[in-house]
């Protein structure tokens, strides 16, 4: 191979690096203007997240557990909470466990599948943060408060990578 080709070549190698998706992730985009905003990689024995927020009408803390499919589908999988009233339920559904325990409801065994989730960042005092790995990430630490997000599992580049924040690895 030429010299004069070789050296048109390994740029081109380098930029389809960077630019053909690569990492399963799973993603924080702002939903005004579809914008990276934050992600974390997927790991094999790493695909789960949990969303922690204060609820806005009794001011209990609420833990949201999801898991990733294979397929990209988001999995709740458990809601923890201190209380029954509005907005939270009562009772689990068919095939899932609701119980009691330290004062505080679990309803466990829950296979609600979402192909992304939407969510409404806390203005004032729900306080969302992400919990994934052993970090936890304030949700006003990459968005805006009162700012709508969509979460949701997809591949990305390396350039990707660069401008996003990594919330696992930084």
């Amino acid at each position: 191979m030429p010299r004069c080709l070789k050296l048109l070549f390994i740029p081109f190698i380098i930029i389809i690096l960077l630019a053909v998706p690569i990492t399963d992730s799973v993603t924080i985009e702002s939903q005004k203007e579809h914008k990276l905003l934050a992600f974390f990689p997927l790991r094999a024995a790493d695909s789960r997240f949990q969303i922690v927020y204060t609820h806005s009408i009794h001011h209990s803390e609420v833990k949201e557990s999801y898991r990733v499919l294979k397929n990209g589908t988001i999995r709740q999988t458990e809601l923890e909470y201190e209380d029954t009233a509005v907005g939270m339920p009562a009772n689990a559904e068919e095939g899932e466990t609701f119980r009691m325990k330290d004062g505080k409801y679990y309803i466990r065994n829950m296979k609600r599948d979402f192909p992304w989730i939407d969510l409404s960042t806390g203005q004032v005092s729900a306080d969302h943060r992400l919990v994934a790995g052993e970090k936890v990430t304030p949700f006003k630490e990459f968005a805006e408060p009162g700012s709508v997000v969509r979460i949701k599992k997809r591949k990305l580049s390396l350039w990707q990578q660069w401008k996003g924040v990594n919330l696992v690895d930084r």
